[in-house]
């Protein structure tokens, strides 16, 4: 019988290389890693969370850099297995204007070739939650498959999953999007969504009462739509809808990579540590707004005690 783990995330990780000056002058770059499922699986990690990593890694000179790191930060990686392609890497810096860019090398990656021998049955019985993104599934058909595969053992044995589209139109279609979401939709518990990538490429609205109407008829019980024009997440479950204020406001944020991210690693782990998804929305912003503040995917996510005391003080 597997550990108890609250959470399994499966995706992609990727080297960066981060600068706090644009490209063309940078001398210096930091090293650390990223990826969209496995920054949420370290921010749920740090909060307190029992997590598990499912992926393919790079048998290069990252692989041990990696493996290493992620067993620091308390994530399971058990079910992690190492590929002789090389592992994606991206820069990210401040371009001359202030504006971050961002450079990535990802195709042909280990973690492209993650596949359904990747699912162990046993493995995702053994979690509260699942979760991954359509950034995995456009990783490759294999992946695709994998994804499916993980959702369908889950849901059919009391699991919970969670999933956020993250369109990105740079690595998709809508059209490819919209069928990566449909063919989870059925063994969906909860939703993340972006007003103004996902919900319009996805669903083709931008109302936010129709958005989470749509959803709840598709039998999907909590839906969070992350709004940057209202400068909040609408929460939706139970028949009502909830706003919550992004902590950190745009004059205070350094670095936006994957506080998306972040915030839904935190909402995760609420949600297994039995906050209702409102309180859950609440100490996810508190995460992610601490995590926009510094500079670098993971290098900024809070541990509990931060996120924690900002709570009781009720500054959020």
């Amino acid at each position: 019988m597997e550990e108890q783990l609250d959470i399994i995330t499966i995706g992609e990780s990727l080297i960066e290389l981060s600068s706090d000056t644009n490209l063309a002058r940078a001398e210096v770059f930091n090293k650390y890693y990223g990826g969209d499922t496995l920054v949420s699986a370290v921010a749920a990690s740090r909060l307190g969370a029992k997590v598990g990593f499912v992926t393919r890694v790079g048998n290069d000179a990252f692989k041990d850099f990696l493996m290493d790191s992620w067993q620091a930060e308390g994530l399971d990686i058990s079910q992690v297995k190492v590929a002789n392609e090389q592992n994606g890497i991206y820069f990210v810096s401040k371009s001359a204007d202030g504006e971050q860019e961002f450079v990535y090398y990802r195709k042909k990656i280990a973690p492209a070739k993650i596949s359904i021998d990747d699912i162990s049955e046993d493995y995702v019985k053994s979690a509260r939650m699942v979760y991954s993104s359509g950034i995995t599934q456009s990783l490759s058909l294999s992946a695709k498959e994998a994804v499916a595969k993980m959702f369908e053992v889950a849901h059919s044995n009391g699991v919970m999953t969670a999933y956020d589209p993250n369109y990105s139109a740079a690595i998709s279609t809508p059209e490819n999007a919209r069928e990566n979401f449909n063919e989870l939709a059925p063994n969906l518990d909860i939703l993340f969504m972006n007003t103004k990538y996902d919900a319009v490429s996805i669903l083709e609205l931008d109302s936010v009462e129709n958005i989470i109407k749509k959803i709840w008829d598709k039998e999907i019980l909590i839906v969070v739509l992350k709004s940057p024009e209202k400068g909040g997440y609408y929460v939706g479950y139970n028949g009502s809808i909830t706003f919550v204020d992004f902590y950190t406001k745009s004059e205070d944020v350094v670095d936006t990579s994957c506080t998306g991210d972040t915030f839904n690693g935190a909402f995760l782990y609420g949600i297994t540590q039995g906050y209702n998804p409102c309180e859950a929305a609440r100490l996810a912003s508190v995460a992610a707004g601490l995590q926009a503040r510094g500079l670098g995917a993971v290098k900024s996510i809070p541990y509990a005690s931060d996120v924690i005391a900002i709570l009781k003080k009720g500054d959020n």
